[in-house]
């Protein structure tokens, strides 16, 4: 399995090999000490559990000397997405992959092009607070989820969860918080019109639901992916060619906040749109690059808009380079956030994971976004409000339809 969450690494393949071992036999112990008969405790080891006998703050949480022991190595290795997960989080973190989460339904995104991370799909962001730099928005409202029932809107800016506040916080901290069991209650900070607004809501269970699918007119269907978690592609094709009583019209394919996911469904969903050849290429040190191609032929003559921002990273950025390239879409939208490494995670006996760069995607001219991100064909600046650039992409799109031979208008 292969996710696409984050920019290229440089770590050197010894050192990710030493970090996995030493990882693995320092932290994944339990509460009893090893003997010195057995095996002599590395200095890592015998550190931590002096730290935890002699604090005089009061006792220490074991794990918690590990994971900050993990994350200290993760550091040195020079790899931006090198992450830790505890048990709870890795199972959290698969979960929402295959589609099956709880949190709060909100699609979120950053208002500037400026570099940040992009959320993790429903319920993730960062977030600036009222200074200077990018500020996360809500870019949308899953209809009937317990944001809509609290009152969050469409444009809020999120300011805290629970009881702090989120400025500083990375993108994996936020979802986090705003995740969580089913039916337990969060505590959502936003800023509007100038004043803070604290909403109450509850968190629900949530299966699928990543593809939505409307038909703003008779000719235009819009399909918005918030991440490509497991069978977004199947939805995807069902949407373009599993209604054969739609007549010929145009697609809106909306990808903007969406943080990106499955490899294999970024390669999926492109196919939708392709008659066959290339999608991407993935590059891992010392193998052969590998070329992703179509996987099934789809429709490649429709008229396609593809809307984009600061917040489409990733495997959605795999979807509009792929489609950019092969002359299939036009691009409306922001700048792209300019992700292309791939990850796979690596399980500790204890269930807990480290998750570290494994290589780099291309597109089908080769071209790598590493920090580029995707420029927009058509161009709506960023801090305009999200509805402007979807008006945009819909006049494009009837610009397109308008250049369809008769025969094929419907």
């Amino acid at each position: 399995m292969f996710r696409l969450t984050g920019r290229a690494a440089r770590p050197a393949a010894a050192a990710v090999v030493v970090m996995c071992a030493y990882a693995v036999g320092a932290f994944s112990g339990g509460g009893e000490r090893r003997s010195a008969s057995a095996s002599r405790p590395s200095l890592l080891d015998e550190t931590a559990w002096r730290i935890g006998e002699q604090a005089a703050a009061g006792p220490m949480v074991r794990g918690e000397l590990d994971r900050a022991a993990i994350e200290g190595m993760l550091r040195r290795l020079g790899d931006r997405w090198a992450r830790y997960y505890s048990a709870g989080e890795f199972a959290d973190f698969q979960g929402r992959l295959d589609g099956r989460y709880s949190g709060v339904g909100l699609w979120l995104g950053t208002d500037t092009g400026t570099d940040t991370g992009p959320g993790a799909g429903p319920g993730a962001g960062t977030d600036t607070g009222t200074g200077a730099g990018p500020r996360v928005r809500v870019a949308g409202v899953r209809p009937g989820s317990a944001a809509e029932r609290a009152g969050v809107r469409s444009g809020d800016t999120i300011l805290g969860v629970g009881a702090e506040r989120v400025a500083g916080w990375d993108v994996s901290r936020v979802a986090m918080a705003l995740r969580g069991r089913p039916g337990s209650p969060v505590r959502l900070t936003v800023g509007r019109g100038g004043r803070e607004h604290t909403l109450h809501l509850l968190r629900t269970a949530v299966r699928a639901g990543d593809v939505t699918v409307t038909d703003p007119d008779p000719r235009t269907r819009m399909i918005r992916i918030e991440a490509f978690t497991r069978g977004v592609g199947r939805e995807v094709r069902r949407a373009v060619t599993g209604d054969p009583r739609r007549g010929a019209g145009g697609i809106l394919l909306d990808l903007r906040g969406n943080p990106g996911g499955l490899l294999e469904e970024a390669v999926g969903t492109t196919s939708v749109f392709l008659d066959g050849g290339p999608v991407a290429s993935y590059e891992r040190r010392g193998r052969p690059v590998r070329w992703f191609t179509v996987t099934e032929p789809g429709d490649p003559v429709s008229p396609l808009v593809v809307l984009v921002d600061a917040g489409t990273a990733s495997a959605a950025e795999v979807v509009a380079g792929g489609l950019r390239d092969r002359d299939r879409a036009v691009i409306v939208g922001s700048r792209t956030y300019g992700k292309g490494s791939v990850q796979e995670p690596i399980r500790l006996p204890d269930g807990s994971a480290i998750e570290l760069t494994v290589g780099r995607y291309r597109t089908p001219a080769g071209r790598n976004l590493d920090g580029v991100g995707i420029e927009p064909d058509v161009e709506v600046p960023a801090d305009r409000p999200p509805r402007a650039a979807e008006q945009r992409a819909k006049s494009v799109l009837r610009g397109l339809l308008a250049t369809l031979p008769d025969k094929d208008r419907g």
